[in-house]
């Protein structure tokens, strides 16, 4: 089980590394890997789990951030509406973005990391939709279509497989202004 301890943090070399690509049949050290991450990701979002253990709350987490640097991210966004069936529970392996709108997106309150620990304010401007092409975990190629919130976290996640973190897109100058067609999700 991993703790907040094992998540690596802002300024390891792994962060900033492009991940490689997982080869199939998934290892066991691959199967633990993604058990783990989601296993991390649905204890977090136990409020009382989280406290007994002090873990931040974390709707996606990838493999670089437990300093693995592997092509994969697990996913769990909750459905406030019936928190028996997430918006979106996945495991991504080797996931690539092929499309996305050209219609913007943006958290109002941005973004966070679990590997970043001081709040780094500012708009995080993403594809508002995207497509991306992944490996299920029998190594078959899958497609998944996301948008809004999901499709922001997808993005976030992917970004950490190629050595980038949120704030990195952040507006240095004007971290608070957006393209006004940006649609801002709360």
């Amino acid at each position: 089980m991993y703790l907040m301890k094992d998540i690596v943090r802002d300024g390891d070399p792994v962060l900033r590394k492009v991940s490689k690509k997982v080869e199939f049949p998934l290892s066991d050290e691959d199967k633990r890997l993604a058990d783990d991450m989601m296993e991390y990701l649905i204890n977090s979002q136990d409020e009382k789990f989280a406290e007994k253990h002090q873990l931040r709350a974390g709707v996606g987490l990838a493999a670089p951030q437990v300093g693995v640097s592997k092509m994969m991210a697990s996913v769990l966004v909750p459905n406030e509406e019936d928190p028996e069936k997430p918006l979106l529970k996945i495991t991504l392996i080797n996931p690539v973005i092929v499309r996305n709108s050209v219609q913007r997106a943006a958290l109002s309150e941005g973004e966070g990391c679990l590997s970043v620990d001081k709040d780094i304010p500012g708009f995080v401007p993403r594809a508002d939709r995207i497509t991306i092409n992944y490996d299920d975990f029998d190594g078959n190629p899958q497609t998944l279509r996301v948008r809004d919130y999901p499709a922001i976290v997808c993005q976030h996640e992917i970004d950490h497989l190629n050595g980038h973190l949120y704030y990195d897109k952040i507006d240095k100058k004007a971290p608070f202004e957006l393209d006004p067609s940006t649609i801002v999700l709360s």
